[in-house]
């Protein structure tokens, strides 16, 4: 997948972010061993006063609307949130429910989430995956999360400090390769992204 698209999505409302960090580390990672990668990385907390006052994507500003078509053109997603009332962001849900239905059909999205500790591991799994099945993409098979105590903060910002945590970024990653590169030489160009017949 010669120049492919990666494309990190936060769902954190908070500026600095531990899923915003996670994300970020997780893009790069996967960046790495995809050719000429582009990498982009989208935040949901500035937009979040847009998206949930327009009535339409017509009436929301360039700054929201360019995220989204950034979504929707990704080759492969790496979305994150964290983790609130044991569920994703409703900063996340927002953002999603403006992307469109049909736009992410077989894109190929590797998941995380963080929280404050490992009760919510599970979060990745039985809220975000159900989420991306709706949109019929291809999640990929390992997901990520990070604890509270899998970060330091720094000025401006959080730093990975979990060996461990980078290991598991790193298998998924890894899980995640076969499948980012086979699904697009398995699937003709004409086949992707279009709604099905019902």
């Amino acid at each position: 997948m010669d120049g492919a698209l990666v494309v990190g999505v936060s769902g954190s409302p908070s500026d600095p972010s531990r899923t915003s960090t996670l994300v970020a580390a997780t893009v790069a990672r996967l960046a790495e061993d995809l050719p000429d990668a582009r990498t982009a990385q989208v935040e949901i907390g500035p937009l979040l006063a847009d998206l949930g006052a327009a009535p339409s994507r017509e009436a929301m500003s360039a700054e929201t609307r360019r995220a989204l078509e950034t979504v929707e053109a990704a080759d492969v997603l790496v979305v994150g949130s964290p983790a609130f009332r044991a569920a994703y962001s409703g900063a996340f849900k927002l953002f999603f429910d403006w992307v469109g239905q049909y736009e992410l059909v077989d894109t190929p999205v590797l998941l995380t989430a963080t929280g404050g500790s490992d009760r919510h591991a599970l979060l990745v799994e039985h809220q975000m995956r159900p989420l991306f099945g709706f949109f019929q993409s291809t999640t990929l098979p390992l997901g990520v999360f990070g604890n509270e105590r899998d970060f330091t903060k720094r000025e401006g910002g959080y730093d990975l400090a979990s060996v461990d945590l980078e290991l598991r970024i790193d298998q998924a990653v890894r899980r995640a390769l076969p499948i980012v590169r086979g699904g697009f030489a398995a699937v003709g160009a004409d086949d992707v992204r279009r709604p099905a017949d019902f």
